[in-house]
């Protein structure tokens, strides 16, 4: 059975990084071109407004991790009556959030759009429809959630992989079409993306609709699942309004305070954040099914396992990616962008090391939710978390600048993980020796080693496309070696010896 679940997860994180590969390298060239078009002051608008609507969301943040968590869960039980119910109650829901959340958007969003935002006069016409095209955006992305969730709960993942190459092969046309229309092209923009969004829900309804029968709606007002899974997403709540208020509270703090050109600089570093942190949050949506199954079958020594192995392996990979762009962020903004709006160079430096902390926290998030006591760790974690725009308001009142608010966001991100720890290890039975010795211990010992030496030949090389190359490359070799070394357990070890030697006797034979 763990041989099994081993090829499912490891074919699983192969389908997720080519449907990474592909939106990564779409991403990053539609963005480069989308900022030339729109200029960096509609670019900030974009983001910052459409950051408005996407506060409202943490309702539907919270019921994505109640919904994903209810149907792992039974799938682990293999109960597909239940499964059905769960699905339709879940549906339900959503409408009434999709309401709410149009609701809040054109009442209180409103109300921040006309009295607080820091927009050019010229530019408010344009903004007030952006404004309402992403309410309707997020509308349809609140209504793909329990599609979404179900394909994950089936491990179903090359679903993604073959609808997301359908989704970039359009943003692409939505950047032609943006360079040659005459219509506004902020407001042009906003509506292809809207379009879009809309052709990939009702494409995955389908998908759901065919290969799983729970997904077949069917009116069914069962109040006390209800209740039990809005109790469950209640306190979810907490988790997700933390993290909906740092993400998008920040993003309106530095506009009432800077002004849009540094939403810009804000927005283009979530880029490159984004791209790189799919290299762990692929593998995570690969492995956390798995966490929540094993819990379900109270089989905890596996589910330590594969939490252990998840905030590694994690590290390791974002690691991996992010030593090099840290050393030269620089140059790559240079040769990425036209233009790199002001403060994106220290912005990047420090969303990477707040995605790290976070890659290697979110399997304790994974494992709370499948054991349905969330209470304790969601008001205490979500608490921690809420301190982080308030803090960073004090700062920037006291006179910090536009990097103030993510050193705070670092420094609070660092004691949550650690309070994630504490709360996780009586719901599960983990051991935060083991944790500290087999996880923490080796991702410490892999990222200052590689970091040294990595940064001794980058600090002594001129800048120019030969140290990009030399840092790149030996960023590679190091961070291989000692995650080899002294990242990988013994028993690791020989199974990559026996994966590595199966790969190539087979090459040899197909040869």
């Amino acid at each position: 059975m763990i041989s099994e679940n081993n090829k499912r997860i490891a074919k699983n994180t192969m389908m997720l990084y080519i449907r990474m590969l592909v939106t990564m390298v779409v991403s990053l060239y539609t963005s480069r071109i989308v900022m030339a078009t729109l200029g960096l002051e509609d670019f900030g608008i974009y983001g910052v407004v459409g950051g408005i609507v996407v506060m409202f969301t943490f309702f539907n943040s919270a019921m994505t991790s109640s919904t994903q968590r209810y149907l792992t869960f039974g799938m682990g039980k293999n109960d597909r009556e239940w499964l059905n119910r769960v699905f339709s109650t879940t549906v339900l829901i959503h409408c009434l959030i999709a309401v709410l959340i149009v609701i809040l958007s054109e009442t209180v969003g409103l109300w921040f759009f006309y009295t607080k935002m820091v927009i050019p006069a010229e530019r408010m016409t344009a903004a007030f429809w952006v404004l309402q095209i992403s309410i309707l955006s997020t509308v349809v992305m609140v209504m793909t959630v329990p599609y979404n969730a179900t394909i994950i709960a089936h491990e179903k993942m090359s679903a993604f992989a073959y609808i997301s190459l359908l989704e970039v092969t359009l943003k692409l046309g939505v950047v032609y079409l943006l360079t040659i229309t005459k219509f506004d092209r902020l407001v042009f923009y906003a509506v292809l993306m809207l379009l879009i969004q809309l052709l990939i829900r009702m494409i995955y309804h389908q998908y759901c609709v065919k290969h799983f029968e729970e997904s077949r709606f069917r009116w069914s007002w069962n109040r006390q699942l209800m209740k039990e899974i809005s109790s469950f997403a209640g306190w979810s709540l907490f988790g997700n309004l933390a993290a909906m208020t740092f993400s998008q509270g920040l993003n309106l703090l530095l506009n009432v305070f800077f002004g849009p050109v540094v939403n810009a600089a804000r927005s283009t570093a979530v880029i490159v954040q984004s791209s790189i942190y799919q290299f762990s949050s692929n593998f995570q949506t690969a492995l956390n099914p798995q966490i929540t199954k094993t819990y379900a079958t109270n089989d905890l020594s596996s589910m330590h396992t594969l939490i252990f192995r998840s905030s590694k392996y994690s590290f390791f990979m974002l690691y991996f990616l992010s030593l090099p762009i840290f050393f030269e962020v620089n140059q790559l903004l240079n040769w990425w962008l036209e233009e790199v709006p002001a403060y994106t160079v220290n912005f990047v430096r420090i969303i990477i090391f707040i995605s790290m902390i976070d890659a290697t926290a979110n399997p304790f998030m994974i494992a709370a939710q499948a054991t349905g006591r969330i209470s304790l760790y969601q008001s205490v974690v979500g608490g921690v978390l809420l301190l982080i725009l308030p803090v960073s308001y004090i700062a920037l009142k006291m006179g910090g600048n536009p990097e103030t608010v993510f050193i705070v966001h670092l420094t609070i991100a660092g004691i949550a993980w650690f309070v994630r720890l504490i709360i996780i290890r009586p719901l599960i039975q983990i051991s935060i020796s083991q944790y500290l010795i087999k996880v923490v211990g080796r991702i410490l010992a892999v990222g200052i080693c590689s970091f040294i030496l990595v940064g001794v030949i980058w600090f002594n090389l001129p800048e120019n496309a030969v140290r990009f190359l030399i840092t790149g490359l030996s960023s590679v070799i190091f961070v291989t070696f000692f995650i080899y070394l002294l990242g990988m357990e013994c028993g690791e070890r020989n199974t990559l010896r026996e994966y590595v030697g199966r790969f190539v006797q087979q090459a040899g034979k197909n040869g």
